[in-house]
This record gives C-alpha cells, sequence and structure tokens, in this order.
C-alpha cells in the first residue's frame, strides 16, 4: 500500500464576515471538516464549481492560506511536517518540496524577466545553488523537460502563446525539485487544442520526476484524462471521492451526478440536459 504524502485531517478554513458590538460574527465556511489523503506518486483530482472550497484547500496545503481546525501532515520519508506549525527553516524547505501552478499563465509570468530570469528565480529566492552557471544548468535540465526551446530562454513572455507560457509556469514551479505539486486549474485559461498537450505534459513530468499532484479543477472531463483517484467537493465539503474509474462509473452522490451529466456529448443521442443540484431537494 502506497504511503501519503499528503494528510489532511479534519481541516476547516473559515473566514469571518465582519463584526458585531453583541453576539458572535457569522463565518464563511470556504472549507468544512475535510479529511483526504494523497498518496506518494499519485495525480489526485479534486474538483466542483467556483467557491466549493477547493482552491481555498490547495492554497492551505501550501500554507498560503490559515486552518482554522484540523491538520495538514507532510511526509516524504526524509522528513514529517505539520505543515500549519512549521518554524521559518522548515518553511523554507517545505517551499522546495511543495509548489504551485497558477491557472493563468499570462498573469503568473512577470512581463520584465526573460525566460531564464522567470525559471531561475526560485532558486535565486531560496539560494539552492552556488552559481550562475550551476543556476544556468538546472534552468536548462528543467526547461528541456518541460519541452521548451533553449533558443527561447533569453526572450520575454509576451512573445508566446498560452501553451507555451504554462510550460514556462511549469518549469518555474518545477526547477527547484519539489516532490508535491498543486496545478490550481491549470489548463482552464487554454484553448481546448492545447490543453492535452498540457495535460500530456503533466503526465510524463509526474513519471519521470516521481512527482504527487492535487489538480484542481472543474471540469471532470479533464480530471478523467489524468487523474487517478477523484475528491468531489461542494459547499466547502468532499461529498464523495474514489478511484477515477469508479467514480465515473457508478457515482454515489446527486451532486457528482450533476457534474457528470454537465460533460458534453459529440453524440447527439447521448446529449441531455444537465441538471442542478439542490442539496435541499
Amino acid at each position: 500500500m502506497t504511503l501519503p504524502l499528503i494528510t489532511i485531517d479534519d481541516v476547516s478554513i473559515h473566514y469571518p464576515l465582519g463584526r458585531r458590538l453583541i453576539g458572535t460574527p457569522p463565518v464563511l465556511k470556504a472549507v468544512d471538516h475535510v479529511s483526504l489523503e494523497i498518496p506518494k506518486g499519485s495525480f489526485v483530482g479534486l474538483v466542483g464549481e467556483s467557491g466549493s472550497g477547493k482552491t481555498t484547500l490547495g492554497r492551505a496545503i501550501l500554507r498560503a492560506a490559515p486552518i482554522t481546525e484540523g491538520r495538514i501532515r507532510y511526509s516524504d520519508g526524509d522528513v514529517d511536517y505539520d505543515v500549519g506549525s512549521l518554524g521559518k527553516e522548515a518553511l523554507r524547505d517545505y517551499r522546495t518540496r511543495a509548489q504551485l501552478i497558477f491557472q493563468d499563465p499570462y498573469a503568473a509570468l512577470s512581463p520584465r524577466m526573460t525566460v531564464r530570469d522567470i525559471i531561475a528565480e526560485p532558486l535565486e529566492v531560496m539560494k539552492l545553488t552556488k552559481s550562475r552557471e550551476e543556476t544556468d544548468q538546472r534552468v536548462r535540465e528543467i526547461a528541456a523537460k518541460c519541452r521548451l526551446n533553449l533558443e527561447h530562454l533569453r526572450r520575454f513572455p509576451h512573445a508566446f502563446s498560452g501553451g507555451q507560457r504554462q510550460r514556462i509556469s511549469i518549469a518555474r514551479a518545477l526547477v527547484c525539485g519539489p516532490k508535491f505539486v498543486v496545478a490550481d486549474e491549470a489548463v482552464a485559461a487554454l484553448d481546448v487544442s492545447i490543453q492535452a498537450d498540457i495535460l500530456n505534459l503533466l503526465k510524463a513530468l509526474q513519471r519521470d520526476l516521481d512527482l504527487t499532484f492535487l489538480f484542481i479543477s472543474h471540469d471532470l472531463s479533464v480530471v478523467a484524462h489524468v487523474c487517478d483517484y477523484v475528491a468531489v467537493m461542494y459547499h466547502g465539503q468532499i461529498k464523495e471521492q474514489a478511484p477515477t474509474r469508479q467514480l465515473f462509473a457508478n457515482p454515489g452522490h446527486d451532486y457528482t451526478k450533476t457534474l457528470l451529466s454537465a460533460i458534453p456529448s459529440l453524440d447527439p443521442d447521448d446529449r441531455h440536459r444537465a441538471r442542478v443540484y439542490d442539496p435541499d431537494a
């Protein structure tokens, strides 16, 4: 049995909504008592509509959102971290082990930096290399793995298409050698014709670099292409989780069935109107 790299144990993330002179102020329950295990080497999908809490949970795993209750644990055999209580030095180390691929490849890259400098920045900020030559070598290696033309490293982001920019973002996330990656809607901003190329690249990188992915998406058809296991979130809670084939073949929760019914079909005889999930129905 594969041990979990990430263990999410009864995690809640609540945000106060304003203040009251008398009584307890209302709170937004962005994540509400969520538990999930992400096995080492797996590609786990986290799906749900906008506002379901999936991005907030991904940010909490990376220590970019505060946890109200519960515990998130990272354990890769070398270290065992309680993510919510990391000190300064341990947090710096954790940043090299857990990284994020952003949704928008246009907004994620500085227009004033060359591709080389964008990819090299994490190495330089975290002082992971000892010389410019070593930095350049690391940049070239990860750029090649992300299928970037090495002759383009001196160019600026405006010279590239959305798919090429996302490859640059992926290279930047992977240059410091992480073991865990959160891909937050990593293909949502791309044309459909480009999405499959990026998804196939992520799967190839998972195999070649022994990566573990949490793939956040609202699109179950995309999740089906890459994920081994799927968790479905709705209103801050995980309503269902199962291996991908099992979940698609036999969804157990009405909200999951609604998401599946919304997947477009090219067969006109197989099309039917998507239902809106009503938790009170």
